[in-house]
């Protein structure tokens, strides 16, 4: 690679880690650790392929969709159920109302990997059907149906007022 290409690679990568890591974080239902497992081997990813992605329109959607499919593909895998206890973070989140934050993410957590991942793409990162669908290589159908039943499910585990949730 290039210098110059290395420069904006690294430049990219200081933008857009932070975004990586939250969504990362929304993806796997508040494990940190992995978290930053998937950002790290999303940005390995996209290193190798730099000269390429950095020619594309979105490189930032580009990193989005590595990181999805990383997740996907690390929840299909055996030794994905295996999750640290009783460890504290490093730094404690200080911002906004912790036990709502807690729930949400306890509830997330309850919800299958495939579903947490159209949830956090249509709600968090506000992507359309169709990109959605892009990302998880399935039809907008499939999109739909799991919005529905991932919604579904969360209005089980929460309560029937979302909108309680959605305007904190």
């Amino acid at each position: 690679m290039t210098h110059v290409r290395a420069d904006d690679y690294a430049e990219f990568a200081a933008v857009r880690a932070g975004h990586l890591y939250r969504s990362a974080c929304l993806l796997t239902a508040g494990d940190t650790h992995l978290a930053e497992d998937l950002v790290q081997e999303t940005l390995g990813r996209l290193y190798v392929r730099w000269g390429r992605v950095s020619k594309v329109g979105n490189p930032a959607g580009y990193a989005q969709t590595v990181l999805t499919r990383t997740f996907l593909a690390h929840q299909r895998r055996r030794s994905s159920t295996e999750r640290a206890t009783d460890v504290l973070p490093d730094v404690p989140y200080t911002a906004g109302d912790t036990s709502l934050r807690l729930t949400l993410l306890q509830a997330l957590a309850l919800l299958p990997a495939k579903d947490r991942a159209v949830v956090v793409l249509r709600y968090w990162e506000d992507r359309s059907i169709e990109e959605t669908a892009d990302v998880m290589n399935v039809s907008s159908a499939a999109v739909r149906t799991r919005c529905v039943r991932a919604l579904g499910r969360l209005r089980e585990l929460l309560g029937e007022d979302l909108g309680e949730y959605a305007r904190h």
